[in-house]
């Protein structure tokens, strides 16, 4: 395993450096001029726009940008936003990284989980009105145009019966006058989040070792509800509950959104997967055992069927932020999508530069995430 880790990130750093040198040609040979940007005021005169275009570096050849940018991007400088100046693009990126972060892990996280749970129970009792019906509704939600039903889903709960705020992150006079900012409160609350999954996580596989099914799901039930009431006791008694209250529920629709998007794809996806393998030798192995029919659903076909989604919902993990630009505008989301949009669109350079790199990192990480999950589901591939 070691000697495939190396090898693995050996290739990982050649595809990324390969990656950056594209990504900075193909963004510096674009047309416009960033300085347009910068200086709107035709009153500006000519030397100020030339001084600003030195302080920038924009006077220097094109090739000398390019050792400068990779030079700087692997010591940790991405250099200084244009549109925002003078502030770093990396303070720009890991203040709305954590915010795409926890949107769309939270709804991938759902959509997969609710999507294989009836995927795989459309597979195992097909035929029925139950599987016609849940099969409409998931290839309608997997063609579905992601713009169109954002703002359908905003007129019907937001605008219509007013359950959810209509746009942005916060309310701001929510905040006005708190001891605790925006971003801190944010902060607490992935990292809460954090730790009541690792909780879910490990008690969901200590009951996976448990040779009676039947006792390993009501404790795996239990343990869960209590790990969830304890979160939310701990929030109830929080000085920040308020605040991060006020953030959760702006979180509500953009979240209900994509896990409704998603949805429709893992459902198919898994159906299709666990039909083809309880076709396999060893399912029929394990009922004629006289197995009961949830062991061998779960255990035995869920299992392997596992395969394909896993690979699906970490590419999915890993594109996030490339898939966010439509959602976050649509909801005025300040995240990584919105930065990259209002980087490419302003002529930001750096800005963009970054948040594509961004990308770029949890793409091949990703990757590698799936080569490892792979030789742990499935025994004949392990390395």
């Amino acid at each position: 395993m070691a000697r495939f880790l190396g090898v693995r990130f050996a290739q990982m750093a050649f595809v990324f450096w390969l990656f950056l040198t594209l990504l900075f040609f193909m963004i510096e040979l674009s047309p416009g001029d960033p300085t347009l940007h910068l200086v709107l005021d035709p009153n500006v005169p000519v030397e100020a726009r030339d001084l600003l275009i030195r302080r920038l570096g924009l006077d220097r050849p094109l090739h000398e940008r390019y050792l400068i940018y990779l030079r700087n991007f692997f010591t940790g400088d991405m250099g200084v936003s244009f549109s925002q100046y003078p502030r770093e693009v990396t303070d720009i990126l890991w203040e709305r990284l954590p915010r795409t972060l926890m949107l769309f892990f939270i709804a991938t996280v759902l959509a997969y989980w609710f999507g294989f749970a009836v995927g795989k129970v459309l597979a195992w009792k097909r035929g029925g009105g139950f599987e016609y019906a849940m099969t409409i509704v998931g290839v309608a939600l997997f063609t579905v145009f992601i713009p169109w039903f954002a703002l359908i889903m905003i007129w019907v709960f937001s605008f219509t019966f007013n359950l959810f705020p209509l746009r942005g992150f916060l309310t701001p006079r929510v905040f006005r006058g708190q001891p605790f900012g925006a971003n801190e409160v944010f902060l607490w609350m992935i990292g809460s989040g954090l730790v009541l999954l690792l909780v879910l996580t490990a008690l969901y596989v200590l009951t996976r070792r448990m040779n009676d099914f039947r006792i390993a799901r009501v404790v795996n039930a239990a343990g869960s509800l209590l790990a969830i009431a304890a979160f939310f006791g701990y929030w109830w008694i929080h000085p920040m509950r308020t605040l991060a209250a006020n953030i959760a529920h702006h979180t509500m629709l953009p979240v209900l959104t994509l896990t409704l998007i998603a949805f429709g794809g893992v459902m198919l996806l898994t159906r299709s997967s666990m039909l083809e393998t309880l076709r396999e030798d060893y399912i029929l192995t394990a009922r004629a055992k006289g197995l009961p029919e949830a062991v061998v659903r779960n255990r035995h076909a869920a299992r392997t069927a596992l395969l394909p989604v896993v690979t699906s919902m970490v590419l999915a993990l890993a594109t996030v932020i490339g898939g966010g630009i439509v959602t976050e505008t649509i909801f005025s989301w300040p995240g990584i999508g919105l930065a990259l949009l209002d980087g490419i669109v302003k002529g930001d350079t750096p800005l963009a530069l970054g948040a594509l790199a961004f990308i770029g990192v949890l793409a091949l990480i990703g990757h590698l995430l799936v080569d490892i999950l792979y030789g742990y589901l499935d025994p004949r591939i392990r390395h």
